[in-house]
């Protein structure tokens, strides 16, 4: 049997916390390891919790690397530290489950440890989980597009919604997509948001039928990008600002500016990875900021 590797002991903020298999390569197509997965989160953590915060989390872990299977853990290991919170959340068939509740960056460092190098979020904080804060538009490209008619959509519902005086904040995915949010911050339900958001699909789909597809059917996908609305559900969850993806490279899913979204849709690349986000963090700080306290109100709308 193989010897059992040996724990290292760091300090972060004050908690003791064992970490181990440092040199595990969890990303083998550029050897991106386990240790520079803790490393990167315990750098973003202070930007990340803005958007982890007083939300629970999934944790979608590869104990064996990106190339290995993988699972979603919604409920929080019991074998956690003491001062990692839990709070109560939406489980399957109505019921709740016991998530974890990151509020320092000790405990988003633990989840590198686990290798949950995915950290996935709820449209609604904990202490409320039936009031979203947000209204996601996740874009996701049908065989024959990417990221340029990804973003060549985003900036149709930018500027439909901007006459609506909506504004929008994009990030990628991290993946092949587009993700676009709506800051809330005012009560509204779940049913409100996804209803928006389809309404919103749907009118999308109608101008742009070429381009746009609302119906979540492979087949009608082809060609089209996909403006996926039901992720406003009360029990799904999307990719956190700042999580690390499970692709070949250890890219992230990184908020981006308008006239980056606009370059995209002329061809330009929109991809970046673990130390991308690093600096620019560092340059630009949290693009993502105004999710979290930017107070807005949706309209009733109607397909026209």
């Amino acid at each position: 049997m193989p010897e059992k590797a040996t724990p290292t002991v760091v300090d972060i903020d004050g908690h003791h916390l064992k970490v181990t298999n440092l040199d595990k390569v969890l990303y083998p197509e550029t050897g991106f390891t386990k240790g520079e997965v803790i490393n990167y989160y315990a750098r973003i953590a202070p930007i990340m919790l803005t958007h982890l915060g007083r939300r629970c989390v999934t944790l979608r872990r590869y104990p064996n690397g990106v190339d290995g299977q993988s699972f979603f853990e919604k409920r929080c290991p019991s074998h956690r530290p003491d001062w990692v919170e839990v709070a109560i959340g939406p489980g399957d068939r109505n019921g709740t489950v016991e998530y974890c509740l990151f509020d320092e960056r000790a405990a988003v460092v633990w989840a590198g440890n686990l290798a949950a190098l995915e950290l996935h979020t709820p449209m609604a904080r904990a202490a409320d989980i039936e009031t979203p804060t947000m209204v996601v538009f996740d874009l996701d490209p049908g065989d024959g597009t990417a990221m340029t008619e990804c973003a060549d959509v985003a900036i149709d519902i930018r500027d439909t919604l901007a006459g609506l005086g909506l504004e929008l904040f994009p990030k990628t995915s991290g993946s092949k997509g587009l993700q676009l949010y709506l800051p809330l911050n005012t009560p509204h339900t779940h049913d409100h948001a996804s209803e928006f958001a389809l309404a919103v699909a749907q009118m999308m789909e109608k101008h742009h039928p070429t381009k746009v597809v609302s119906n979540m059917s492979k087949e009608l996908r082809r060609g089209k990008v996909l403006i996926d609305w039901s992720q406003n559900s009360r029990h799904k969850t999307t990719v956190c600002a700042y999580s690390l993806r499970a692709r070949p490279h250890p890219t992230v899913s990184t908020p981006v500016t308008w006239q980056e979204v606009e370059a995209a849709a002329d061809g330009s690349a929109l991809s970046f990875e673990a130390a991308d986000v690093l600096a620019r963090v560092g340059e630009l700080g949290d693009l993502f900021a105004p999710t979290a306290t930017l107070e807005q109100q949706l309209p009733t709308l109607a397909v026209a």
